[in-house]
């Protein structure tokens, strides 16, 4: 079993996945349940145009009995501050203590932004954006039985007024597709107390070419476009000639842990070193649609003990 970290409810490491959206709706069950079973705190979800992170988390919450789901994360874009302070409200009361809401979103100026070819509705700019909708959700009338435990939430937070929002505002942050040293950078923005819950993509794969062209395809479509994973990867000190046309094995390597199990505890271990208190690992498929089960079960008790003490 994946041992819990005093202080919050998450454990050390959880398991963060998109691939769930491919699967019908009984397999994401059964697959949610044994992923409690083999001990990681948290189930963390994407949400691009699968199951909306509201169903997807009633889903996953109805599957399992302990373990925390968490939105990683429900875009803003997606549906308006009443609309999602209705919805958290109704996942708390009927799992209390269970959900986690993770907010995020795209940010959109005059140009007009596609996600997979869609075009998304204009935002303005992230951080005032993200601090005007987390008032708004505030503000919403409750007219239903208030949770037993209040729903907390956290940012996808990259930058450091996003972070320093994620601190003042909201439990604290969720970086997405970060090397090492930005959680160092995170835990100095943030102070010591906010949560701070990592993203790792991993590969588990004794076939160490292989497992790197599977990790390169994943950061290849991250840095295809200029975005805000590129921006906060150009302020930890990448740049074009690790960016642009693909990117470099440098690159590569300090976004994804790929290769034996040591190397994957190793990877999640420097991130607690850093300031983490979670990690939560995206395993990496060839087939993205493909469930990762032999990487989540060779996994879990290897990071047993993953964690540093506490801080």
């Amino acid at each position: 079993m994946v041992a819990a970290q005093p202080g919050h409810e998450l454990g050390n490491v959880g398991v963060w996945t998109f691939a769930f959206d491919g699967q019908p709706a009984n397999r994401v069950r059964e697959a949610a349940a044994e992923i409690e079973e083999l001990g990681y705190g948290a189930l963390w979800c994407g949400e691009a145009f699968g199951r909306d992170a509201v169903g997807q988390a009633w889903l996953l919450l109805s599957a399992t009995r302990r373990i925390t789901v968490a939105s990683g994360i429900a875009n803003i874009a997606f549906r308006d501050p009443i609309a999602m302070a209705t919805a958290a409200r109704t996942l708390g009361e009927a799992f209390p203590g269970r959900y986690l809401l993770g907010l995020g979103g795209h940010r959109v100026d005059d140009t007009v932004h596609l996600l997979d070819g869609y075009p998304m509705p204009a935002l303005g700019r992230a951080v005032s954006t993200m601090d005007a909708y987390l008032a708004a959700m505030d503000a919403v009338p409750a007219h239903s039985p208030p949770p037993q435990v209040a729903v907390r939430r956290v940012l996808a937070a990259l930058g450091p007024r996003m972070l320093s929002l994620a601190a003042e505002r909201t439990w604290g942050a969720h970086p997405y597709f970060v090397p090492v040293e930005h959680t160092r950078r995170a835990r100095e923005i943030m102070g010591p107390h906010a949560f701070l819950g990592v993203e790792q993509a991993v590969v588990l794969d004794s076939d160490v070419d292989r497992a790197r062209e599977v990790a390169a395809a994943h950061v290849a479509a991250y840095v295809a476009v200029e975005s805000h994973q590129t921006a906060n990867l150009r302020r930890l000190g990448f740049g074009d000639d690790d960016i642009l046309g693909g990117p470099s094995r440098r690159l590569v390597d300090a976004i994804v842990a790929y290769g034996d199990v040591p190397t994957i505890h190793d990877r999640v271990r420097r991130h607690f070193d850093a300031g983490a208190d979670h990690v939560c690992i995206q395993a990496l498929a060839a087939d993205p649609t493909a469930l990762p089960e032999h990487q989540w079960r060779e996994l879990a008790p290897a990071l047993r003990g993953a964690a540093t003490a506490p801080r």
